[in-house]
C-alpha cells in the first residue's frame, strides 16, 4: 500500500485543527444569523439554502480522490451554518424549545453513531477511508454541529449564563477533555468526538457575543464583517500551517 493509499481525506488532528474548528463554528453562527436574520430570510428558507450547500460540498468531498484542506474546511463550514439555522428552526419556529431541540438532536447524533458503528464496526476518523464511511462521518458531524448550536443557545439564554458564562462553561469542559487526553487512557475516539461536539456550542456563544446587541451582552458587530474576519482567520491558518491527511486505521 502506498503512502497516499494509507491516508484518509480528513486532516490530521493537531492544535491547529482545533483552532480552525472553533473559528469555523463561530463563523457558522455569524453567517447563519446573517442569512436568517440580517437578510430576513427566516430559518426555514435559510436552512434550505444551507442544506443545498451542505449536500453540494459533501458530494464534492466524497468524490475527491485525495485530501484537500480547503474543500474539507469548506464542508465543515457548510455543516456549521446548516446546524445554526436548523437548530434555530427546531428551537424557535417549531416551538419545542432549547431543551426539546437539544434532546431530539442528541438522540439523532447517538443514532448516527450507533448506525455507523453497527455498519462498519468503528467510528474513528482514521477509518474514514471509503464513501460509506464518509457519509456516516458527515451526517454525524452535521448532527453534532446542530446539537452544539442548541446547547450554546440553551446555556446562554435559558440557563441565564450569558455569552461569556457560556464560553467559560464550554471552554472549561474542553479543558477537562484535554486533561483526559493527556493523563488518562480514555478512548481517543470518545475524547475526539466529545471535543468535536463541545467546540460547536463554544463557537455558538462566541458568535452570538460578536454580533448580538450590546443590550443583550454582545458587541453588536456586523454579522457580515464578523463572518469575513473569521473566514480570513481560517484561510490564514491554512496558508501558514499546511495540513496533512490523517493516516488510515489498519
Amino acid at each position: 500500500m502506498s503512502s497516499q493509499d494509507a491516508r484518509t481525506k480528513v486532516p490530521e488532528v493537531t492544535i491547529i485543527f482545533w483552532i480552525i474548528k472553533v473559528a469555523a463554528t463561530t463563523l457558522g453562527e455569524t453567517a447563519g444569523d446573517a442569512l436568517s436574520m440580517s437578510m430576513n430570510l427566516g430559518y426555514l428558507i435559510s436552512t434550505g439554502i444551507f442544506a443545498g450547500l451542505f449536500l453540494m460540498m459533501v458530494g464534492a468531498q466524497i468524490t475527491a480522490k485525495s485530501f484537500h484542506p480547503y474543500l474539507y474546511w469548506a464542508t465543515i463550514i457548510a455543516t456549521t451554518t446548516l446546524g445554526t439555522t436548523m437548530a434555530d428552526f427546531a428551537d424557535r419556529s417549531l416551538g419545542i424549545g432549547y431543551a426539546g431541540g437539544s434532546s431530539l438532536l442528541l438522540a439523532l447524533l447517538m443514532g448516527s453513531f450507533w448506525l455507523w458503528h453497527r455498519s462498519l464496526g468503528i467510528v474513528s476518523i482514521a477509518s474514514v477511508n471509503s464513501s460509506k464511511a464518509e457519509v456516516f462521518y458527515w451526517v454525524t458531524i452535521m448532527f453534532s454541529q446542530t446539537l452544539g448550536t442548541a446547547l450554546g443557545d440553551w446555556t446562554a439564554d435559558s440557563a441565564g449564563l450569558g455569552y461569556f458564562g457560556g464560553a467559560v462553561v464550554f471552554g472549561s469542559l474542553l479543558a477537562v477533555v484535554t486533561a483526559c487526553y493527556l493523563w488518562t487512557r480514555i478512548s481517543r475516539t470518545v475524547l475526539f468526538w466529545t471535543a468535536f461536539v463541545l467546540t460547536r456550542p463554544l463557537g455558538a456563544v462566541l458568535g452570538d457575543f460578536l454580533d448580538k446587541p450590546t443590550s443583550n451582552g454582545g458587541l453588536d458587530l456586523s454579522r457580515f464583517s464578523a463572518s469575513g474576519a473569521l473566514l480570513a482567520i481560517i484561510v490564514g491558518c491554512l496558508l501558514v500551517f499546511p495540513q496533512r491527511p490523517a493516516r488510515q486505521a489498519h
